[in-house]
């Protein structure tokens, strides 16, 4: 059964929850929400998650990813739903979270910074990650976010 999501919704958009996806230590998976982003009328925009803890995976891919479709883009959707797992995220006990980016990527660099983030660092990806391979992007910002 998953949890009450409830609180995930403002005037302009809302989380529907489509999966809880369990630990994989094996793979060094951490728990995720996964979610669509709604917009107002119900219509799907996007998506996004939160991944639950701290480890050096996360630090590298960070808690919180999301993605909005290209028509629905320049609405500061990502921010607001970002803003609505963060809420989740105190709720499961955490104090802060991590979102990365690559540095060419400006709509998220200028969402991690829309939402106040700190630049931890920009890093540059171990040779052998598959981020490097599918993007080409060599480095990523690391924002932290306290709650």
């Amino acid at each position: 059964m998953l949890p009450a999501m409830d609180f995930l919704r403002t005037e302009e958009i809302s989380l529907r929850q489509i999966e809880l996806a369990e630990d994989d230590p094996q793979r060094k998976w951490d728990p995720a929400f996964h979610f669509d982003i709604l917009d107002r009328t119900g219509v799907r925009v996007g998506g996004c998650n939160l991944r639950l803890g701290h480890s050096e995976v996360l630090y590298s891919v960070g808690n919180i990813g999301y993605e909005i479709d290209e028509p629905y883009r320049g609405r500061h959707y990502a921010g607001k739903a970002c803003k609505l797992l963060f809420e989740l995220a105190r709720r499961q006990g955490m104090d802060y979270v991590i979102i990365v980016c690559a540095p060419s990527n400006q709509p998220s660099r200028k969402t991690c910074e829309w939402l106040g983030g700190e630049l931890l660092e920009i890093v540059e990806l171990p040779e052998d990650d598959k981020r490097r391979q599918l993007t080409g992007d060599i480095r990523r910002c690391i924002f932290r976010f306290s709650l």
